[in-house]
């Protein structure tokens, strides 16, 4: 199996909907807010992944837009005071885009932990001044190639 980044991502009781599970739409913050951490380099002091290596300043020269999303949901996500664990690797890295995998699970040391989604995203680098595509720097493909494997198989098409 293809390494992976574990990512815990603490739920919120907003993140509920009426029928007592985490909001469908809520299912894409919660894996930005992951994918934000597993990309973005961390201020002074902060802690982060190897594979944080893109500069999210406001003086940033480059920006990542999402082309593309989706998600297979497997189970109601219900409310739990210990994080989700959000697993990351990435299916292709290309010119100026890479594909980010995600499977989000209940909490580690649950036994045995609950697949509840699994997701793909199309995160594609661009100049934050022209949004024309830039090419993927050779610190990103260092950084990212480690958690290269196989896209997301999603089973209900």
């Amino acid at each position: 199996m293809t390494d992976r980044i574990h990512v815990p991502i603490h739920l919120r009781w907003g993140d509920l909907d009426a029928f007592n599970h985490v909001n469908n739409a809520t299912m894409l913050k919660l894996l930005e807010e992951a994918r934000v951490r597993v990309f973005w380099t961390p201020s002074l002091g902060e802690q982060a992944p190897t594979t944080a290596v893109i500069d999210a300043g406001l003086d940033a020269g480059e920006l990542t837009l999402i082309a593309r999303q989706e998600i297979e949901y497997l189970a109601p996500v219900p409310y739990r005071r210990d994080p989700l664990d959000v697993q990351l690797w990435f299916g292709k890295l290309g010119g100026s885009s890479v594909e980010v995998c995600y499977e989000v699970y209940s909490p580690l040391g649950d036994d045995p932990q609950v697949l509840y989604a699994r997701a793909s995203s199309v995160v594609v680098l661009v100049d934050a001044e022209t949004f024309r595509p830039v090419r993927l720097s050779e610190a990103m493909r260092e950084a990212w190639s480690p958690y290269l494997g196989e896209p997301v198989a999603f089973s209900r098409r």
